[in-house]
């Protein structure tokens, strides 16, 4: 066999890594986190970032993607899945990177040889040369197809374009944006103010947020390690509109307060942090649960951490009513696509019908968990109305102790009745939704 040299090589080896990523996630259905974390023991760590770059930038345009590979090859299904992938992975490279393009073309071949699919390098080489002959031609073509032209499945295009008509697009745009990196300041140890200047003076440029009183908003994303304080527990990482919970919750001190689907701690750690309240943070996974604990302890906070599902109320809860609870309900994540960009491949139409039948059920079970006059904040990271109004204006009309009240959020136009709909990118924040209901008193 001849020597590869070193540069070249490492970059073969990034690419099979990185198509080996991309396979779990198209072929097997696995979660894009999931599938890097099981390749990660075999993956260098030099090569980490690299790899992870590759696999959520083909995952983010894979709708796309896949529109050239069909219209590239007759029949891309026949192609192993690995090496469907790398030529994803390598049409991705032509298109987005900065890179030499022959050079692309090399080291998406050689990276078959790394695969063990030499068979496979000459199908490889002709149809990314192919690309760069027919660019313009197969780009204007795949352009009359929305799935290509938004890199989103045509089901959510459609439900977005009739949720909401005069904003689709922007919406679709945002979620094939890179993520700007949020975090929020501890209020218990340090303020905002003092924060940035602490970034400042070590040369990191951020900013605040008028949306979010402890958000801020760092220039570049940059690895949690090397976040300032961040060990110390002086900032959290949370996106700006995911920030909105404990002011729209109203917390205070002394209240009893359930947070009902807690993992991974993010909105509970922050309720402690906005007051001195006994919090218990629920969640049907005792696994994420250790990720409530380990949020918990490194912020220095306390909490009754329980494993229970909030449905089922009579399995742990102890009588007391609550004054405030958090229902951070499971949804479809569509207004966090940027994030998590698998979800294009992963969620389908019918999950969106079980998902607001749970979103009910988990408002009706935890409704009479709370006091007289006590509020309760629904939320989502969905841009759906089938899960957010439909959900809650289907549970008002079956509810005649409920009643929404008015959201606005600092620097936000104002509520979408009932509730508070945020869309990607607005002022950079996530998708997120929220309703506040309050039981009447009798």
């Amino acid at each position: 066999m001849n020597a590869v040299a070193p540069a070249r090589g490492s970059t073969a080896r990034r690419l099979a890594a990185a198509a080996r990523v991309v396979s779990r996630v198209a072929d097997e259905r696995r979660p894009l986190d999931e599938a890097l974390q099981s390749e990660s023991h075999d993956i260098q760590a030099a090569d980490r970032p690299a790899v992870q770059a590759l696999a959520y930038g083909t995952i983010r345009w894979w709708p796309r993607l896949e529109r050239y590979m069909s219209l590239l090859l007759e029949r891309p299904a026949a192609l192993a899945p690995q090496v469907r992938a790398l030529l994803a992975v390598g049409l991705h490279q032509l298109e987005q990177s900065s890179h030499p393009v022959h050079a692309i073309v090399d080291e998406t071949v050689e990276a078959a040889r790394v695969l063990r699919a030499p068979r496979a390098t000459a199908v490889l080489n002709a149809v990314l040369r192919r690309f760069l002959r027919e660019r313009a031609a197969l780009l204007e073509r795949a352009a009359r197809d929305p799935v290509a032209e938004f890199s989103h499945p045509l089901w959510l295009i459609d439900a977005l374009r009739a949720d909401w008509p005069a904003q689709w697009r922007e919406t679709l745009a945002a979620n094939n944006l890179q993520p700007p990196m949020w975090l929020r300041v501890n209020r218990r140890k340090v303020t905002a103010a003092a924060y940035i200047q602490s970034l400042a003076d070590a040369g990191i440029q951020a900013a605040r947020s008028e949306h979010a009183p402890e958000a801020v908003l760092l220039a570049a994303p940059r690895d949690v390690e090397q976040v300032p304080g961040f060990a110390q527990g002086l900032v959290s990482v949370q996106d700006c509109a995911a920030q909105l919970t404990a002011p729209l919750l109203d917390v205070r001190d002394g209240m009893r307060v359930l947070d009902a689907c807690a993992a991974p701690g993010g909105k509970a750690c922050q309720i402690l942090e906005h007051a001195a309240v006994e919090l218990l943070a629920l969640d049907a996974s005792a696994a994420r649960l250790e990720q409530v604990r380990e949020n918990l302890e490194r912020l220095q906070l306390d909490a009754a951490v329980v494993a229970g599902d909030a449905t089922a109320p009579a399995q742990w809860w102890d009588g007391r009513p609550f004054d405030r609870i958090l229902i951070d309900a499971p949804c479809s994540a569509s207004g966090v696509i940027r994030r998590h960009p698998d979800i294009k491949l992963l969620r389908r139409p019918a999950d969106i019908e079980v998902l607001a039948r749970q979103q009910g059920e988990l408002l009706r079970a935890s409704w009479p968990l709370l006091a007289p006059g006590g509020r309760l904040l629904y939320a989502t990271c969905s841009t759906l109305r089938a899960e957010n109004h439909a959900v809650i204006e289907r549970f008002l009309a079956q509810t005649p102790d409920a009643r929404a009240l008015p959201l606005a959020a600092p620097g936000h136009p104002g509520a979408d009745a009932p509730g508070l709909q945020i869309l990607p990118g607005e002022a950079g924040m996530d998708g997120f939704y929220y309703a506040c209901l309050e039981q009447r008193r009798t």
